[in-house]
């Protein structure tokens, strides 16, 4: 849980101060906004590769060589402010978080956590990146611009020594086994694993687009800025209990969960036209309540289904799916923006998500019995 903690707070540090940032460096807030593109490229890179060395090593070494890596990165983060040695700082990090995310996951599926236990583990990683946003800010009155890194270096020293400490999961061995390209291509052609990771695309996704966009929207359509950013942050605050609440679904209505998945998918499409509509308040803050609560349910059983869905390779697996909702967000961030400057001033980019919501209900996949725990 530590782990998730640490890692999600990469994500966020740097957004946290961006305008202080711009002016320590020098850049425009676009470049500033690259620091985390950066990070997010390689995060979601790692991930296929990353869960087959888990596979083959345990996630426990995984965990800590990952924890190791964004160290490294953010002492070397604060020496100085040049931009081309943060830009490289952050992509050197993005494989720590990518690996590091899914280390966490299946160590706590090594130790017999159950979906609950995923999903409090999903919660746990964005309450990372949100301690990120109300933390970092304070901490600059100390360490001025270095404040995002610093925070995040701390919360990583602290995983290591936890991990460090935390005992050695012995279970099934799939040590010695050789990683090879072919592999990675077989996986990522896997129709088992497609439905998950849709799930994971629209659940995490695009419920991260929406909470980036959202207050944007409700601004330009005339809402004050307070409850605009307010909605906004309660769309990626409820995931914090709603990821939870579907790991516990999973765990204690197995034969439910594909319904219930199913609603959270459609209820997230529903909402999402809801805060298009941009009409009274009432409406938007139902809508954002009801994003917030349903975005989170498929979180945990994406993982859990997938893993179950490939016991020969469960971290990879997990690695795929998660690289799913990573790319959603690197490639569809930057067009949903772009529909701002079109008719409707916003309202077209959140129909197309509302509509890719609903298209995720034609794959919802069948889940399968829990296999062995995963090599940790």
């Amino acid at each position: 849980m530590v782990m998730g903690f640490a890692t999600g707070a990469n994500v966020a540090n740097v957004g946290a101060i961006a305008t202080p940032l711009s002016t320590q460096y020098g850049v425009s807030l676009a470049i500033v906004g690259l620091f985390t593109t950066a990070l997010f490229v390689t995060h979601a890179a790692a991930m296929i590769p990353g869960g087959q060395a888990i596979d083959r090593f345990g996630a426990r070494r995984l965990g800590l060589m990952a924890l190791t890596i964004i160290v490294v990165g953010n002492a070397a983060a604060v020496i100085t402010s040049d931009t081309a040695l943060l830009l490289a700082a952050r992509v050197f990090i993005g494989v720590g978080t990518g690996v590091g995310f899914i280390a966490a996951s299946t160590y706590i599926r090594a130790a017999g956590g159950t979906a609950f236990a995923q999903g409090l583990f999903g919660g746990i990683a964005n309450a990372g990146g949100a301690a990120a946003l109300a933390v970092v800010p304070q901490l600059q009155r100390w360490f001025e611009w270095r404040s995002p890194f610093v925070f995040t270096l701390v919360l990583a020293v602290v995983a290591l020594a936890v991990l460090v400490l935390a005992p050695l999961r012995r279970s099934r061995e799939l040590r010695g086994r050789p990683v090879h390209l072919r592999d990675m291509f077989q996986l990522i052609g896997d129709r088992r694993l497609h439905g998950f990771a849709a799930m994971q695309a629209s659940g995490f996704g695009l419920s991260i687009i929406v909470g980036n966009w959202v207050s944007t929207l409700l601004e330009h359509h005339g809402y004050s800025t307070t409850l605009a950013t307010g909605l906004g942050a309660v769309v990626l605050g409820l995931s914090v209990i709603s990821r939870p609440l579907g790991g516990w679904i999973d765990r204690a209505y197995p034969s439910s969960t594909r319904t219930c998945v199913a609603v959270s998918l459609a209820a997230c499409s529903a909402a999402c036209l809801g805060l298009a509509a941009s009409g009274p308040i009432w409406l938007a803050v139902c809508s954002a309540l009801v994003l917030g609560i349903a975005s989170g349910i498929p979180f945990a059983p994406a993982f859990t289904g997938g893993a179950n869905a490939r016991p020969d390779a469960p971290g990879a697996a997990v690695g795929l799916i998660n690289m799913a909702g990573a790319v959603t967000i690197l490639v569809l961030t930057p067009l949903i923006g772009m529909t701002f400057s079109l008719p409707g001033d916003g309202r077209m980019g959140f129909l197309v998500i509302a509509a890719l919501w609903a298209a995720a209900l034609l794959v919802v996949p069948v889940f399968n019995k829990p296999a062995t725990p995963a090599n940790a």
